[in-house]
């Protein structure tokens, strides 16, 4: 090629002058350039995106045939990075993991294609979380050392005793009719352990109680809430003794917590 036809090349398509030569060769369909501002191009795989599509070519194969996932990614705020990498070039992938794992942090072993990986899942995820691995997505068919990331969304197991609620962890705790009656101190499990919580008289059920700095991790390196909602559990089988001192009470109560229905009306 002779310099006059280098230097046309350049005035016509800039920078990329070489790739879009190169890019133009697999196709016999004929590309209008007018308009293009290749100065306002990032990087190559921006531009030849832009000329894929002004060819009528759909923008989800590129030009092996190979097909190519196009995600647009944003940040949440679970403080995980979830900025995307190279366009067009980002895979995802699920990942499920147990509560325990996902509070204390665990490393993991992947299949991605053909490749088995590590990675490092962060203390604090919750369900919905993006981890991102760089440089594990799909590889660039213009430059073969070119590659995406992998993008992880965090499911999480049901567990029998924790589950969440919006950023709090809850939990259900019952007590005895006597408990709810007279207030009692329990041992309620946390995720560092079992602590004394003070239920008081007369506590309702349904109601909820907060463990301040007992929940889940947060991105800052603190703790969220622990919220324990307090089910009153009536026995189903009871002793002598204890059928008879339930009947004196019922006997005996002054306490009517149906009085506030007696003139419900529609």
């Amino acid at each position: 090629m002779s310099d006059s036809d280098k230097r046309h090349k350049y005035d016509q398509f800039g920078q990329y002058w070489k790739q879009a030569d190169q890019a133009r060769s697999p196709f016999s369909t004929t590309v209008d350039f007018d308009g293009f501002e290749f100065g306002r191009y990032a990087n190559f795989e921006d531009f030849i995106n832009e000329l894929l599509g002004r060819m009528g070519t759909d923008p989800g194969f590129n030009t092996t045939g190979q097909q190519t996932r196009y995600r647009t990614s944003t940040s949440n705020p679970s403080g995980f990075n979830t900025t995307p990498g190279n366009s067009g070039l980002d895979s995802e992938a699920a990942i499920t993991l147990t509560l325990s794992e996902a509070f204390n942090g665990a490393q993991k072993r992947l299949a991605v294609g053909n490749e088995i990986i590590d990675v490092r899942i962060p203390p604090g995820a919750k369900p919905g979380s993006r981890v991102r691995v760089r440089g594990k997505g799909q590889f660039s068919p213009y430059y073969t050392t070119q590659r995406g990331d992998l993008y992880l969304t965090v499911e999480i197991s049901p567990h029998p005793f924790f589950h969440f609620e919006g950023d709090n962890l809850i939990c259900e705790v019952p007590i005895a009719p006597d408990e709810a009656v007279l207030g009692a101190h329990v041992e309620v499990p946390t995720p560092d352990g079992p602590v004394s919580v003070n239920i008081p008289a007369g506590i309702r059920s349904g109601q909820s109680l907060r463990l301040r700095g007992k929940g889940w991790p947060n991105p800052k390196g603190s703790r969220g809430d622990q919220m324990v909602r307090i089910v009153i559990a009536a026995p189903k089988a009871l002793s002598s003794i204890e059928r008879e001192y339930y009947e004196k009470i019922q006997a005996n109560r002054s306490f009517n917590p149906r009085v506030h229905l007696k003139d419900m009306r529609l």
